[in-house]
């Protein structure tokens, strides 16, 4: 089964609070989602930022969004007023949460994930 990075069917936010980041992953496509829910777990995603050491990592479903906001537990090097980190808000966190790979169909690779976009004249 061929994997693509998390970039090619979705995309995402972060935000974040005191030493807390929170990711939303919206699926591009609606018929996506399920894959998202099925391949993009706590551990997953925990495993994914082990280099951060989340002390937890919470999953919120929000399926009439086709998203999933994931908060994760003490991974802003002790968020804005302590930290020495260049991106101590988690901004980038976002990204490197899409370059998770998950396992698709192989007619699925083939489909573009984006529509392409329309010109005007």
């Amino acid at each position: 089964m061929p994997r693509i990075p998390l970039y090619d069917i979705a995309h995402a936010r972060t935000g974040d609070k005191g030493n807390r980041a929170n990711i939303a992953l919206i699926a591009d496509r609606p018929e996506d989602y399920a894959l998202l829910v099925a391949q993009v777990t706590c551990e997953r995603v925990a495993a994914h930022f082990a280099a951060r050491r989340p002390t937890a990592v919470h999953r919120y479903l929000l399926p009439t969004l086709g998203a999933i906001n994931f908060v994760l537990d003490d991974v802003l090097d002790g968020g804005v007023n302590d930290s020495l980190n260049l991106d101590m808000h988690g901004k980038s966190l976002s990204f490197h949460l899409l370059a998770l790979e998950v396992d698709v169909s192989p007619q699925r690779t083939a489909a573009p994930a984006r529509p392409p976009s329309e010109e005007t004249t």
